[in-house]
């Protein structure tokens, strides 16, 4: 742990994998700086610069050799990161270091590190999200024709199954999965592009050969392993990346607090609840407390999650001419942070889906408390196949509906609807005839296989395609 009197970060401490928090390290960072370095003398010397294969060398040999205690030092003398760490990483391999950044710009590094920062990020993502829907597939698999009491403005509405539900939280996730893998595939190198994105500095270098420009420039993509390149930029590579991939983040994020406070109100019923240890304590007052924590915790990192997307277009719509520098600190803080913030939404995630206590019984109480309210018009249409009349059997259901509804509210008595119906001689229906109008097969329409035929034909293709990814069990200690 860092020094307890000063702030840390409960993303990277509390919340985030060891993995993703150490994708977005300074260690990763500044090592990605050197990797590029690297990179870019490679190219140069294949192109024909006087770089030898001892420099190339030495600086592969000291490529993990980072100090950052020393780098520190130089950045409190020069003002400047990019030049502290050629400095740091020059004093590693001496004979190399005068040829370390030879033409390029600070972004060079920067923002091409930045890439590929996200880049592994977004893999990592991809490798839960599949994880998340592995679990959904077998929760809704399991349940697919479990009867279960749904809701609209969280008011009762017509049945549908425990299964059907759960396919709604897979298809927001595939959603989620599709935009990923388009923007993962989609990322654009910046290359090597010089102080205001003309490579100036390297047609210099090459004596005014625009063709070994252009030939480094696939080089150093290649050796970092891009397909894509911006051809056209100034210093920085254009925001608009940022955004997209920023709301590919923040978009999950809204998916996965939609599950969570789905959950969260499935727990007030106890319909449904998330994973509870053996000694897990639901409140420091309240003893009996079973509170869905991991599932509130959920919706308050995606809030914090969905907010930093609005960064990301600030920092575009504020970029002047070529670039501007006030970009550099706000980025250093959002993008670690979102991408942070994704993969501890994802270990949740991961962790509540593969442990999901589903009590049927409950389920079935509060269906059928409601479903004598839910069933008026099946009666309606089985008193009129009697010879009754439509207009004067709905009357009578509504009367006796509005008056079994103030005895439940007002007298907190149970449901009586039925014993009404059958009472009345208007209506010539009885508790036998109301109980066979009301299994509850007949209300639950194509729930049941509609999340077969979902999970089949939407889902087991996406499974299928990725079923060489290895499967992840995130540890939530907290």
């Amino acid at each position: 742990m860092n020094d307890p009197k000063q702030y840390q970060d409960p993303l990277a401490i509390r919340y985030a994998s060891p993995e993703m928090s150490f994708i977005f390290s300074p260690y990763s960072k500044f090592l990605t700086w050197r990797k590029l370095w690297i990179a870019l003398a490679k190219g140069q010397k294949a192109l024909g610069l006087p770089i030898t294969d001892s420099q190339i060398n030495g600086l592969e040999k000291a490529v993990d050799k980072i100090d950052l205690k020393r780098a520190d030092e130089f950045e409190k003398t020069f003002r400047h990161d990019v030049m502290a760490h050629i400095h740091a990483y020059g004093e590693e391999c001496p004979e190399a270091k005068g040829i370390i950044h030879l033409g390029a710009t600070s972004c060079y590094v920067t923002d091409n590190a930045d890439l590929i920062q996200m880049r592994e990020g977004l893999t990592l993502l991809h490798q839960k999200i599949i994880q998340a829907l592995r679990h959904l597939n077998s929760f809704a698999a399991q349940y697919a024709s479990l009867p279960c009491l749904s809701y609209t403005h969280f008011q009762p509405a017509q049945p549908t199954t425990v299964g059907k539900r759960a396919c709604l939280w897979i298809q927001d996730l595939l959603i989620d999965l599709k935009d990923l893998e388009y923007v993962l595939d989609d990322i654009h190198f910046l290359g090597v592009k010089g102080a205001t994105g003309t490579q100036a500095s390297f047609v210099t270098l090459f004596n005014g050969d625009v063709e070994k420009v252009k030939q480094l420039e696939e080089l150093v993509k290649k050796e970092m392993g891009f397909s894509k390149l911006f051809s056209i930029s100034g210093q920085t590579y254009t925001r608009k990346q940022d955004i997209r991939i920023l709301n590919v983040l923040s978009s999950l994020g809204a998916s996965v607090h939609k599950f969570a406070t789905d959950m969260r109100l499935l727990a007030h019923l106890k319909e449904i609840e998330e994973p509870f240890a053996q000694k897990q304590v639901g409140s420091s007052a309240m003893p009996y407390k079973r509170n869905p924590m991991r599932c509130e915790r959920i919706c308050g990192i995606s809030r914090y999650l969905i907010s930093l997307h609005e960064n990301a277009l600030y920092t575009e719509a504020t970029q002047w001419l070529e670039r501007s520098l006030d970009d550099s600190s706000n980025r250093r803080l959002y993008i670690g942070q979102a991408f942070l913030a994704a993969d501890a939404l994802l270990n949740l995630l991961c962790n509540v889906t593969a442990g999901m206590i589903v009590h049927p019984k409950v389920i079935a109480r509060h269906l059928h408390e409601e479903l004598p309210f839910l069933a008026t018009e099946h009666i309606l249409m089985e008193a009129v196949q009697k010879g009754k009349d439509r207009q004067h059997v709905h009357e009578r259901l509504r009367v006796h509906s509005l008056e079994s509804g103030r005895v439940v509210k007002e007298e907190g008595k149970p449901c009586d609807l039925f014993e009404r119906i059958a009472q009345d001689p208007d209506l010539n229906l009885s508790l036998e005839d109301l109980t066979r109008i009301t299994q509850i097969e007949n209300f639950i329409g194509r729930a049941p296989s509609q999340t077969e035929e979902f999970l089949r034909e939407a889902l087991a293709p996406i499974l299928n395609k990725h079923q060489h990814i290895k499967t992840v069990s995130p540890t939530i200690s907290l």
